[in-house]
């Protein structure tokens, strides 16, 4: 057989071989075939489908408008030439409110607003508004008598809300009594600085009230927490001046004696009581800049020392607030007290909380009430820095609120603050005086009982742990919320005066 034939033969017996192979896997090659068919239309109807549900809602349901590739906010003016551009200015250059702290917070808004002032970071005002007033005499800071032609119901007002309006643009008042020893200076200043000041408010004439609170709960000195810490705490009493020589004698006396007195240039009013907190923040700022806590308070009130320093350590120690929320800086916004909220400024004249309409209209900002309340020693600087861009206001913890509000910080909420006393419907438990942080209002001569109770309890209320809220005392915080709050609500949905 020759090679010709040979090959011949190997394809012919290759093809048959290849043959009989398809013939075998005919039927499998069919039904796959048979499957394809069916497959792909049913796949192709159900893509169709897809796709008309996404663009245009199921048929029956909630139709869904298409969005369009590049989303315009209603409100733009279109231009040719120019990219869209809201038709109107994003911020209201007139306020529609005609209340007098109202305008004038306005205006200094707009002075520190660097979207309105894009030249505002480059250019700081390095006099404010408030401050060219204050200097406008020349000699001091007088009170300016113009201000009552911007308010037509002046004449009228009480007495005390005149002196606020003439003087309030003055906040720069010397120091009659600067105590220098409150805290150490030099290099170990941040070592030795106290864990905790107790700023407390008081009245030239209130020696009493002051001695008390020396003798209990106000002592300064290393105060052992109920754990059994020592911890470094100061005292200063925050004063204006009086009209009565003799009492400025005294005064002088028992500062001689102490030296923890801190007085200013100015009348001590009620309605000045906001200058103390702002002169302090300053003093605080140059005198004990270190210090960890303050306590603001009265001198009408007794506070548990050692408790408070024990939930202050625990509070600095613990990254969450007592609230559950959480923040890496958490001591840049711990002010904690009893918070109130959504309240309104009282209208009646024969208040001494009254505020009328031609001066604020709103609603007050979460606050702290001002009988105690506690601080971080690095809020207080973002404190005195703000009150520069916030008017005088003459409540003095509703003033602190609107600094909070502005620096973004919300005060903490603690049923051991009891600045309205005990709640009357709550019966009295028998270790009541171990579960607050702080009780207003109390005489000298329940101080040092409650000194006496406190320092040395009994067994049974050994462990007593702090107060939780309660149904009556909730109550309670509820009416004292709501107090004025609907008229203050219309006012403030009529005037729209809380401009941003």
């Amino acid at each position: 057989m020759t090679r010709n034939s040979s090959y011949k033969l190997a394809c012919i017996t290759r093809t048959v071989y290849m043959a009989s192979r398809l013939c075998r896997y005919r039927w499998r090659i069919m039904f796959f075939c048979f499957l394809c068919t069916l497959v792909l239309p049913m796949y192709i109807y159900v893509s169709m489908v897809m796709i008309y549900v996404l663009k245009h809602g199921a048929p029956g349901g909630v139709v869904h408008p298409v969005l369009q590739t590049h989303f315009t906010a209603s409100g733009l003016k279109f231009s040719s030439t120019l990219a869209p551009h809201p038709v109107k200015s994003f911020w209201r250059n007139e306020l529609n409110s005609g209340a007098l702290w109202n305008i004038i917070q306005y205006m200094i808004d707009s002075q520190h607003n660097p979207i309105i002032n894009p030249n505002l970071a480059v250019n700081p005002p390095s006099i404010s508004y408030k401050t060219e007033r204050s200097r406008r005499s020349g000699n001091g800071c007088s009170p300016d008598f113009e201000i009552n032609n911007t308010m037509p119901d002046f004449f009228t007002l009480p007495m005390q809300m005149k002196d606020f309006v003439t003087s309030m643009y003055c906040r720069e008042y010397p120091l009659i009594i600067d105590p220098l020893d409150v805290c150490d200076g030099g290099p170990l200043a941040k070592n030795r600085a106290p864990t905790l000041i107790l700023a407390i408010k008081s009245l030239t004439a209130d020696f009493v009230n002051r001695e008390a609170i020396r003798e209990t709960w106000g002592r300064s000195g290393r105060i052992k927490t109920r754990d059994g810490r020592q911890r470094l705490v100061r005292r200063v009493f925050l004063l204006g001046k009086s009209k009565d020589l003799h009492i400025e004698e005294k005064l002088q006396l028992e500062s001689d004696k102490y030296g923890d007195i801190i007085q200013w240039e100015f009348m001590d009013t009620f309605f000045n009581l906001t200058l103390k907190d702002v002169l302090f923040w300053d003093w605080f700022s140059r005198r004990c800049p270190h210090a960890r806590f303050i306590f603001k308070g009265d001198d009408d009130i007794f506070v548990r020392t050692p408790a408070l320093l024990d939930y202050l350590l625990a509070e600095e120690g613990n990254r969450s607030f007592s609230n559950g929320s959480r923040r890496s800086n958490k001591m840049e916004t711990f002010v904690v007290g009893d918070v109130i909220n959504s309240a309104g400024p009282m209208r009646s004249n024969g208040s001494k909380y009254y505020i009328p309409e031609s001066f604020f209209k709103g609603i007050y900002p979460s606050y702290p009430g001002g009988g105690g309340v506690v601080y971080s020693g690095s809020l207080a600087h973002r404190l005195l820095e703000m009150s520069q861009k916030v008017h005088l206001f003459p409540i003095d913890d509703v003033y602190l609120g609107m600094c909070l509000q502005r620096l973004g910080v919300y005060p903490i909420h603690h049923p051991a603050f009891l600045t309205f006393d005990f709640p009357k419907d709550e019966p009295k438990e028998p270790c009541a005086n171990h579960t607050f942080l702080l009780v207003h209002k109390r005489s000298p001569a329940e101080m040092f009982q409650l000194w006496t109770e406190t320092s040395n309890p009994s067994s049974e209320c050994r462990n007593a742990t702090l107060r939780v809220e309660t149904r009556v005392e909730f109550s309670r915080q509820k009416s004292v919320q709501n107090k004025n709050t609907k008229q203050s609500l219309l006012q403030n949905l009529i005037n729209k005066n809380y401009d941003a």
